[in-house]
């Protein structure tokens, strides 16, 4: 056993001169002899120690990927395209205090989160919603450019993100020209996120770390000391960094980056900017998607000149109809676009396009393709009509402002769309509901409402082309299981106008759907998040017979959104909390966490249903609104005596 972890640290070090700093101190030879000493080791002895590099070579493939929660939430990042945009997010930084800044670039991949239990490696993640991903560890065990084994003994998760390099994309597709891989994001995904291991080794991506998104310590002072951790822990890291007190020097660094991202070797869209303090990091906190204190700058998009040959209307699921030109084939960002959106109907004539004429194509962001206007000089063409009548049921056509909606809520686009996005993952998260599979349910069995989808059976898909026992199989199960989610997601889940992941968060804090369904005009317009026309919206949506009649028909059917159970006997047990103002002694991430982990539930605003507020210092309008509804305020001093800290 000795032997064996001996020659884990030699080879683990000679791997990390390799793969993390590009400087090998042994020719290969000398590595693939230590490396078969060990093997054989591990054949004589059956065992294998979690820090062996023989755990990297990939397994036999899967049958599918298990879901995890990601210990502290994986959230995306907001962006701005513009300086003035950028600008904006300094102004709102700085009224937090003189921070510092950080400046990284940022790659086009996909994320992955990693775990540490007690200095190893356990397992790894794609980012999925953010809340829960996907379990790819036999696939990241492919990857040399992380430690199996660290110093940390805590429990810890690092964010990075997997990238094919442009040279290694050039040299597979060589390779593999019966298989070419079209670009290094899609090639970066499609290896991770494959069901054999072996292919994912194939591929040779590598995994770029910039992150660390739980420590079981506390999180660390600064941005700049978390990398410092991860190049220490013999984490591969860009060797780009720069620390910046101004917005000059930011921007200074965003135009380097913008220069040299074309002549580096992988694929990167943009820039990364954060706050550097941890301090102000939890003074500003979190929306729903974004953190408050890091920003994306996105570079301009690849633009090129092609011709529109014809606009077709897409029905959404509120029976809004967008335009949709079919073009002529032109290649953007490593990717051939075919088709491009416009936001309505005033849209496409303002940008003078006619089937046709000419325009100017960007891929905005390097992901959504849209038309940014005719080319110059474009001459003829044929104009496009709006449309008196709906496109797909034939139905009249409403104009309301600058967009056309579609009258029959019965139209078919329009219930696909609905189905749809209650199936996807942020809401009742169906697993394999595709808005495919959902078309044909729709169109062959008769699926209209939600609570159809609870009735399916094994017979209800015999006879449809593509369907096989598995497929169904986990279909049923996954519909099963979302009979059992979160109040907030349900909620968002069944499209109330105006309600999205926010706000239903805010309103799942009443506990249940009857209840929201009791509130009045006044109580939701006291949310922080529901303005009069969101009110309006909900209080019509709960008027509706037909709604109404739906909701009894989910309930019939089994499906009980559940409000996270409070710890009783905790030191906020019954307790609804409203945090306001800046902590000194934890961030406000990390007080809610503490106060629900105590049987508490903290709510985003102050209204009739809170009984608590804790007042940091600065503390503005929560504690105002608070005083005049003589809702109890403490300080952070009864915080910590509750929670024993004091």
């Amino acid at each position: 056993m000795e032997r064996m972890q001996e020659l884990c640290e030699i080879l683990n070090r000679w791997a990390y001169e390799y793969y993390v700093l590009d400087d090998p101190s042994v020719p290969d030879r000398e590595y693939d002899k230590l490396y078969d000493e060990l093997r054989e080791l591990e054949r004589e002895t059956g065992v294998v120690l979690p820090e062996s590099p023989t755990r990297r070579v990939g397994g036999e493939p899967i049958k599918g990927f298990a879901r995890h929660t990601h210990i502290s939430r994986l959230y995306s990042l907001d962006k701005a395209v513009t300086e003035d945009e950028l600008s904006a997010f300094f102004t709102r930084v700085e009224k937090h205090g003189s921070p510092t800044y950080t400046v990284e670039y940022k790659f086009d991949g996909l994320t992955v989160c990693l775990t540490y239990e007690d200095g190893n490696f356990v397992r790894a993640t794609t980012r999925g919603n953010g809340v829960e991903g996907e379990d790819v560890t036999a696939q990241v065990l492919t990857v040399k450019s992380f430690p199996l084994k660290i110093s940390y003994r805590g429990t810890l998760e690092v964010r990075g993100e997997a990238v094919i390099r442009l040279s290694v994309l050039e040299k597979y597709n060589r390779e593999h020209p019966e298989e070419p891989l079209k670009n290094a994001r899609n090639a970066a995904a499609g290896a991770i996120r494959n069901l054999d291991p072996k292919v994912t080794a194939a591929r040779n991506p590598e995994i770029l770390f910039y992150d660390i998104n739980y420590m079981s310590e506390g999180p660390v002072p600064s941005q700049e000391e978390g990398m410092a951790f991860l190049r220490r822990e013999g984490f591969k890291t860009y060797p780009y960094f720069k620390l910046c007190g101004t917005f000059d020097e930011v921007m200074a660094a965003i135009d380097e980056i913008e220069i040299e991202r074309k002549r580096i070797d992988v694929l990167t869209d943009g820039a990364v900017v954060k706050v550097n303090e941890e301090r102000i990091r939890g003074e500003m906190g979190y929306t729903d998607k974004f953190p408050r204190w890091a920003i994306a700058f996105k570079f301009e998009a690849e633009e090129a000149e092609t011709t529109v040959r014809r606009i077709l209307w897409q029905v959404g699921r509120t029976g809004k109809l967008t335009p949709l030109a079919e073009v002529d084939p032109v290649e953007l960002a490593g990717a051939t676009v075919r088709r491009a959106t416009l936001n309505n109907f005033g849209d496409l004539t303002r940008k003078r396009v006619k089937v046709g004429s000419g325009v100017l194509i960007r891929r905005s962001n390097e992901v959504i393709p849209e038309i940014l206007g005719a080319v110059s000089g474009t001459e003829g063409g044929e104009p496009v009509e709006k449309p008196a009548f709906c496109p797909a049921c034939g139905s009249p056509v409403a104009e309301v402002g600058a967009n056309l909606f579609c009258t029959n809520e019965k139209c078919p686009p329009r219930i696909v769309q609905k189905l749809t996005h209650y199936c996807s993952k942020n809401a009742m998260d169906v697993e394999g509901m595709s808005e495919q599979t959902i078309g044909l349910l729709c169109s062959k069995r008769g699926v209209e409402r939600f609570s159809d989808l609870y009735r399916l059976t094994e017979e209800s898909f015999a006879g449809l082309e593509g369907f096989k026992e598995k497929k169904i199989s986990n279909l049923l199960s996954a519909i099963e299981k979302s009979k059992h989610v979160p109040l907030e997601r349900f909620l968002y889940a069944i499209g109330i106008g105006g309600i999205g992941r926010v706000a239903a968060r805010d309103l799942a804090e009443f506990g249940s759907v009857e209840a929201i369904s009791a509130l009045t005009f006044e109580d939701l317009v006291a949310l922080e998040n529901v303005g009069e026309i969101t009110a309006n919206a909900i209080l019509g949506y709960f008027a509706d017979e037909e709604n109404r009649a739906e909701l009894a028909r989910l309930k019939e059917a089994g499906v009980t959104p559940f409000v996270k159970e409070r710890k009783a006997g905790g030191a906020f047990f019954g307790e609804t909390v409203v945090l306001t103002g800046t902590l000194s002694s934890m961030s406000r991430p990390e007080a809610q966490r503490l106060i629900e982990e105590a049987g508490g539930l903290c709510a985003s605003s102050v209204s009739g249903k809170v009984t608590l507020v804790i007042a940091g210092e600065k503390a503005g309008s929560k504690l105002d609104k608070a005083q005049k509804l003589g809702i109890p305020v403490v300080g952070e001093e009864e915080l910590l005596r509750r929670l024993g800290r004091k």
